[in-house]
């Protein structure tokens, strides 16, 4: 599927412009196996790239004016990357002028460039195609320009560009776009930024997304929200255990001691953090014990949490997992992003994939009355340079 792409891109390219590209970028969305919500809890988090990916194709045009092409949205815009940047009313637009911004901020230099880029990340699906625009189109500059920008602050300038847009997003996208190893998962520390790498063997399972096409008007609202209880209940901690940072510090028994003096909601937000911290060390030994049966329960475990004591999940979601757990065919289930609506990501057992998908596309029409979307995915690299 992505030569297909490379391919239309590159061509595209071509016919513009009236030479090859000098340079061709892939840049992946991610999938995140478990920890969610974690991110800004100063928690881990364990996301892999995966294989479906944004493709950019680059050459210097020695102007001061930079050429981008969306090719799937049939739109462009031109930009000289010397003058001042601002935000756009063309959203999309703005993801690269925040690029350009943050370049530009760090003392770096720029030329224009001509721009074609394609995609097969779905959109709006949870996989972090913003991400995976800002840091391909980054890591063209850094190679177009021999900017000399490391891996990892090419993440972090991606989050700081995500940032102006006005999208206060944590580090987990663009690290994982970034950073992403093929049948590798990343377990990343938010408080510090160190990560290792674990197997992703994945290989009596495939890796399934159902997407609920479902999109809740809570979300902006429920997650600010989430973040000041959670913020109310490490308040509450540290005032009774001064010597503990973060709920990283906690145990689970340390927030059911301290029940009586937390509001409902703000008890179980916090218990979900702490449970949800301690499953993302359990799911980095299952991994690396080749116990992907325990994996699958810890997933199961995450999407009750998130459903029953975050309550972050919806209907549609808690149906698509209500059914993986009656199949012994799907292995482990839960809602994967902020929630109220988006993807649950599922593992199935190979040979089994066409049974399930057909089996929930009808339960979940017959429920709800919209289409299931679905994306077989798998793990794979990280932004890099094509090569033919």
């Amino acid at each position: 599927m992505n030569d297909i792409l490379i391919n239309k891109t590159t061509s595209y390219f071509k016919e513009t412009f009236g030479s090859e590209p000098t340079k061709i970028v892939l840049s992946p969305g991610r999938i995140n196996i478990i920890g969610e919500h974690i991110d800004y809890n100063d928690g881990y988090v364990l996301p892999a790239a995966i294989d479906k990916i944004i493709c950019f194709a680059f050459e210097k045009n020695n102007t001061n004016t930079s050429k981008v092409i969306a090719l799937d949205l049939n739109d462009s815009f031109e930009i000289d990357v010397t003058a001042e940047v601002k935000l756009d009313d063309n959203d999309w637009t703005n993801y690269i002028r925040g690029v350009i911004n943050q370049l530009k901020i760090n003392g770096f230099q720029l030329e224009g460039v001509n721009c074609v880029f394609s995609s097969n990340i779905p959109v709006g699906s949870g996989l972090s195609s913003s991400a995976a625009l800002e840091c391909g189109f980054l890591f063209g500059m850094n190679d177009l320009f021999n900017l000399n920008i490391k891996p990892i602050d090419i993440a972090l300038l991606g989050q700081k560009a995500e940032h102006w847009v006005g999208i206060k997003c944590g580090i987990m996208d663009q690290f994982s776009s970034v950073m992403g190893l093929e049948d590798k998962v990343i377990k990343i520390d938010c408080r510090t930024l160190e990560y290792t790498y674990h197997d992703a063997n994945f290989s009596d399972y495939s890796l399934i997304l159902f997407d609920s096409n479902v999109k809740h008007s809570l979300m902006t609202s429920a997650y600010n929200e989430r973040r000041q209880q959670c913020e109310e209940g490490i308040a509450i901690v540290k005032a009774n255990f001064p010597e503990i940072k973060s709920f990283r510090d906690c145990t689970e028994q340390t927030i059911i001691d301290l029940k009586d003096k937390m509001s409902h909601d703000v008890f179980r937000r916090s218990l979900f953090v702490v449970k949800e911290i301690n499953r993302v060390i359990q799911a980095c030994e299952a991994l690396d014990d080749g116990k992907i049966e325990l994996l699958g329960e810890l997933m199961f475990a995450t999407h009750d949490g998130l459903s029953k004591d975050y309550e972050v999940s919806c209907e549609e979601l808690d149906l698509l997992v209500d059914l993986a757990k009656e199949e012994t065919a799907v292995i482990g289930s839960r809602l994967m992003g902020g929630g109220f609506g988006g993807c649950t990501i599922n593992l199935v057992k190979k040979g089994q994939e066409q049974q399930i998908k057909d089996k929930f596309s009808k339960l979940y029409n017959e429920a709800f009355g919209i289409e299931l979307k679905i994306y077989d995915v798998k793990v794979s690299n990280g932004t890099s340079l094509y090569t033919k």
